[in-house]
């Protein structure tokens, strides 16, 4: 799949991270960036029209709230993705799932006929319901095996994104 035409879209948050501490670029981040080197995929970021806290425990009880009221408006849609065969979606967990911000976007977009490949930081979690959400969420689209990388080796982690991709 390296050769086929692919955007990289994906959410992440820097600040404090659970078993991390403060980091200037958030872990699932840095992997789409690995995955852009490898694929040459554009990338585009979902950000959240209000920021999260950079207080770790502050931040999970935004993302609960923002999860159960479903309310969680983004800066920009994510763009045209008609010309992009292959789809990497990345996301952090958040309370067992993506955060609200990127179902968000999704919602927004036809992935008809596209290849998903899932990626997840966390901590625990692994891919947790991220696969059966994108299955909910991308209608008609093909959702490949995903990978799950701890946020604590996100940045030793380029040799099995490599493999993976």
């Amino acid at each position: 799949m390296k050769n086929q035409k692919s955007m990289i879209i994906y959410f992440s948050r820097a600040d404090e991270n659970y078993n991390v501490g403060y980091i200037d670029k958030g872990n699932t981040e840095v992997i789409a960036e690995y995955i852009k080197e490898i694929t040459n995929a554009d990338m585009f970021k979902v950000e959240p029209l209000v920021p999260y806290s950079k207080d770790y425990m502050t931040c999970i009880e935004e993302a609960k709230l923002r999860t159960n009221t479903h309310d969680a408006p983004i800066k920009e849609s994510i763009p045209d993705i008609t010309s992009y065969e292959v789809i990497y979606i990345g996301t952090p967990i958040y309370w067992g799932g993506m955060p609200e911000e990127l179902i968000t976007a999704l919602k927004e977009v036809d992935f008809n006929k596209k290849i998903i490949r899932p990626f997840v930081t966390h901590e625990g979690s692994g891919l947790s319901t991220v696969p059966s959400q994108l299955e909910s969420i991308c209608k008609g689209a093909i959702i490949m095996e995903g990978i799950a990388i701890q946020g604590s080796i996100v940045r030793d982690s380029k040799p099995k994104i490599e493999e993976w991709v």
